[in-house]
């Protein structure tokens, strides 16, 4: 098994590549190591010291790592963690499967909600993907939509600047009813 790696364009996480799926659909966000518990493959890399987080997308593994450590001294630890999954057989995550978050929205601003999410899910989502990450759908309300970066996504440097000057004005490019994009917290 060759793993490729990506840099992302935050410092602190790198994108894994295993060369097959990680899941089926979906997405799987671990921003610790105690929401790890229901994956085998995310509990192996947060075996390793210096791991913070670890994000899961259809072919990809993001890992977040501390401020403490050196992708040198780690990478190679993280690459024999995600070899000895897939080499053991045993599941990405035990039971149920990641979450895709497409449920229809009804009620007075359904329309408008399900073409934000159309948007994010064709434009926006393959994007943030190559970057090692993902961005969920929190809600809209009086013109403002609430999404949650999630993967390299989430504390990288150029998020804020890639919700305002990009999926901000993809948005309301689109749709007049936004007027605005905020970050919300997990």
């Amino acid at each position: 098994m060759f793993i490729q790696t990506e840099s992302t364009p935050n410092p602190a996480t790198l994108k894994f590549l295993p060369g097959q799926n990680v899941l089926e659909v979906g997405t799987a966000d671990f921003p610790s190591a105690e929401a790890a518990g229901k994956s085998p493959l995310a509990g192996r890399i947060f075996a390793v010291d210096g791991v913070a987080a670890v994000f899961f997308g259809i072919d990809f593994v993001t890992v977040t790592k501390t401020d403490a450590v050196e992708w040198d001294h780690i990478k190679p630890a993280i690459l024999g963690a995600i070899m000895e999954h897939y080499q053991s057989g045993a599941p990405v995550i035990e039971g149920e499967q990641a979450a895709s978050g497409h449920a229809e929205h009804t009620g007075e601003d359904g329309e408008i909600v399900n073409q934000i999410k159309e948007l994010l899910d064709t434009r926006v989502r393959p994007a943030v993907a190559q970057d090692g990450g993902d961005i969920t759908f929190h809600g809209f309300d009086r013109g403002v939509v609430y999404l949650h970066m999630q993967g390299a996504c989430a504390g990288c440097p150029s998020s804020t600047l890639t919700l305002k000057m990009g999926i901000e004005n993809l948005l309301r490019h689109y749709i007049p009813e936004v007027v605005e994009v905020r970050p919300v917290a997990a």
